[in-house]
């Protein structure tokens, strides 16, 4: 069961992932979260980096779906002016948003890679569902109340992780 809990992979930021090391592993494409994955949770647009960021899968022919627990407002504010499909509301960690996502992208799940900062949602739906996941650090170091609580149960399973020498990674 806490396996389930266990990303694939572990990188600092979104930016460490590159097309060209998912392309490698056979990735054709990202589900990823929105809030302190890409940009921080109170932030409503775009960086510049990471605009580039979006280009640069785009040009190397890497789909990109944002798959948001958060509200439509929210998700559609960053994701349209990006042009980037989006799916709000998702009720991760439950499958359904996920098989929604790579469905939209035309893609199978061995082609799709799941990026997010939280073992509960991001890690433990992709997980649960046969994707390949990815754990980024948070972008802020400050949450809304519910992620707040979940913070707190992650670091207890991320110490389980490490007492038991499944993650060699620095604290977050």
């Amino acid at each position: 069961m806490l396996k389930d809990f266990l990303p694939t992979e572990h990188v600092k930021s979104i930016f460490d992932i590159t097309p060209e090391a998912l392309k490698e592993k056979g990735i054709k494409g990202i589900i990823t979260d929105l809030d302190n994955t890409l940009v921080e949770w109170d932030r409503p647009y775009a960086t510049p980096k990471l605009i580039t960021w979006f280009d640069n899968m785009r040009k190397n022919e890497i789909l990109v779906t944002i798959v948001s627990n958060n509200n439509e407002n929210r998700v559609r504010a960053f994701s349209d002016p990006l042009g980037i499909p989006f799916i709000f509301q998702a009720r991760k960690p439950m499958g359904r948003a996920f098989r929604k996502a790579i469905q939209q992208m035309g893609i199978k799940k061995e082609e799709a890679v799941v990026i997010g900062d939280q073992l509960l949602t991001d890690v433990l739906g992709g997980n649960r569902n046969g994707f390949h996941t990815i754990l980024v650090v948070p972008v802020a170091q400050t949450d809304g109340f519910v992620t707040k609580f979940n913070r707190k149960v992650e670091r207890r399973i991320l110490n389980w992780f490490r007492k038991k020498g499944m993650i060699q990674w620095e604290d977050q």
